[in-house]
């Protein structure tokens, strides 16, 4: 399951999405995920989700990536569903054994909630899979660079961010060197109650703060050595530009969103 986790990954390509701007990426990717919980019923959500379909094309990214990627929320999915399912109550029946009942209006709300999350993961993991991380770091310092006037060192920020999501993968890939290490060991990690896998946790989380603070160290020492000293004075070898393309992509995230907006005025009414 960790090696399924795909945040903070680069796909190579030159689809579209790889090819626009990436402060316009930020901003509408933004925008799609606030478009994603101003649904309010099938209709509204149903666009959205022929949104992410076509986003998930024109990215070029394969689509095995793209499922990998939901294989880690499975559980979060499951937990959602359940609630839902039993703790909404509404419509007709379907079920009922003594305090347990499930009803029409929670089997939906379940599909809903479902349809969402996945949704909203999808088009978070396109913004990683089709910008790299320098491109990100410069897209984040040149939106957030009005906090300058409050003093804000907004280039250091935004290369913290970065770098977080940078090293998830590298992170990822100690965890399972590790644990793989203590499998060969004779460490029993997958047997055993909650108190007893917790412990057996302890083996695997030690090691990987060293290596973490290690890289840490590493990367402070690389940047120094190549005089790093924070983006006062700094220029960029790549200019961001906004092309046509980007308007074009402005255009549609608007006009989702207001198909968002009239469908649940619409339908909304209508019963």
């Amino acid at each position: 399951m960790i090696s399924d986790i795909t945040i903070g990954q680069y796909y190579s390509g030159n689809s579209v999405l790889h090819r626009m701007d990436a402060r316009m990426k930020l901003i509408l990717t933004f925008a799609s995920i606030v478009a994603i919980f101003l649904c309010k019923n099938f209709f509204s959500l149903g666009l959205m989700v022929i949104f992410t379909v076509a986003a998930t094309l024109l990215s070029c990214v394969p689509a095995k990536m793209v499922i990998k990627s939901l294989k880690p929320i499975i559980v979060i999915l499951i937990f959602t569903a359940v609630l839902n399912i039993f703790y909404t109550t509404g419509g007709d029946t379907y079920f009922k054994w003594k305090f347990i009942e499930i009803t029409e209006e929670g089997v939906n709300t379940a599909i809903f909630m479902a349809i969402r999350i996945v949704s909203l993961v999808v088009l978070s993991s396109l913004l990683t899979y089709t910008t790299t991380p320098t491109l990100l770091t410069d897209a984040l310092e040149r939106i957030l660079s009005p906090l300058k006037v409050f003093k804000i060192k907004v280039h250091t920020l935004a290369m913290m961010m970065t770098l977080a999501l940078r090293f998830i993968p590298t992170l990822i890939e100690e965890i399972n060197r590790i644990m793989n290490a203590q499998k060969a060991r004779g460490a029993d990690l997958e047997t055993g109650g909650i108190v007893a896998r917790a412990k057996a946790l302890i083996p695997i989380f030690i090691p990987l703060m060293i290596s973490s603070f290690r890289r840490a160290y590493e990367l402070a020492f690389a940047m120094t050595c190549r005089g790093y000293t924070g983006g006062e004075g700094r220029t960029r070898m790549k200019q961001m530009k906004l092309r046509v393309s980007d308007f074009i992509a402005c255009a549609v995230v608007c006009a989702l969103v207001g198909g968002i907006i009239a469908l649940n005025i619409y339908f909304e009414a209508v019963i």
